[in-house]
């Protein structure tokens, strides 16, 4: 299968052989032909950039492109999706914040500024960013963003709104009901957040994060049998060893070192983690 830049390519350099020679009136023509055939292929170039090419090299091929076209908008968003794709959230915050004063920036270039304001911790510039945007411009993206600044506030009934507003707009809202339920462990609501941690795991089976998030609320109830989901063998000697230093921590040793031989015996390869914290409580054991 041909590239589909490679075939843009050579269908325009068929269409201006087709225009050559038909006398200086199709000068303009051909010229008008070209500029549309390089937009097309700009196009193609910069949604590649933007997915499966290498996050520097986009860097790269933006900040160029964007130093050649200072007017075009949608290179210069290219610009700033890249930064936060290279792990540049400071700088992609001030990409965004250019986006925001050309001609043609949407309130969806804010939501943009803001979550790459969060990414580099500057909650209060994405609070006055989230500030600006219209109440009307209600996307799943606005909402997430604004049920983290309220938690960083530990504003919870506010948090609470935005994360159950924000779950609403989407079919795949694993990932901030995860963060829902973090929030409500950080504040002490185990049990609610094992709710959540359960429900985002109906969407993302797959995320080791959220199995990890449900052990720990499970935990913080004295709940230390793992709950029946989706992992492997090598995920459940991590989950056992999540349990057994929750366990510890709470005072329930004797639970926890039950926990980390389980964790030691389960894993398909040296749990060295487990093992030497194993070790460590049976030294501490023996010297009381």
């Amino acid at each position: 299968m041909r590239h589909p830049i490679l075939s843009t390519a050579l269908a325009g350099a068929a269409l201006l052989l087709a225009l050559a020679g038909c006398g200086g009136r199709q000068d303009a023509e051909a010229a008008r032909a070209l500029k549309s055939v390089n937009a097309v292929d700009e196009t193609n170039l910069s949604d590649i950039m933007l997915t499966v090419g290498d996050p520097q090299e986009a860097v790269n091929y933006f900040t160029r492109t964007a130093a050649e076209n200072p007017g075009r908008i949608d290179i210069q968003r290219g610009l700033a999706k890249s930064l936060i794709r290279n792990g540049q959230p400071a700088e992609a915050a001030k990409a965004w914040a250019k986006v925001i004063t050309m001609p043609g920036a949407t309130p969806d270039d804010k939501v943009g500024l803001a979550d790459a304001q969060i990414r580099s911790n500057d909650w209060a510039g994405a609070k006055a960013t989230l500030n600006t945007i219209p109440p009307t411009h209600e996307t799943f993206e606005r909402y997430k963003l604004e049920a983290m600044v309220a938690d960083s506030e530990k504003n919870w009934a506010k948090a609470d709104s935005f994360y159950d507003t924000a779950v609403g707009l989407t079919t795949r809202p694993g990932g901030v009901l995860n963060n829902w339920g973090f929030s409500k462990l950080t504040r002490g609501d185990a049990k609610g957040a094992e709710k959540l941690f359960a429900e985002a795991l109906t969407y993302e089976p797959s995320s080791f994060t959220t199995k990890n998030n449900l052990v720990l609320a499970r935990a913080a109830q004295r709940k230390y049998d793992l709950p029946v989901i989706e992992m492997s063998q090598s995920e459940r000697a991590r989950l056992l060893y999540t349990a057994a230093l929750s366990a510890v921590k709470q005072g329930d040793v004797t639970i926890g070192k039950g926990l980390l031989q389980d964790a030691v015996d389960t894993s398909p390869t040296y749990f060295e983690e487990a093992a030497r914290a194993l070790e460590a409580l049976d030294s501490g054991s023996k010297k009381s």
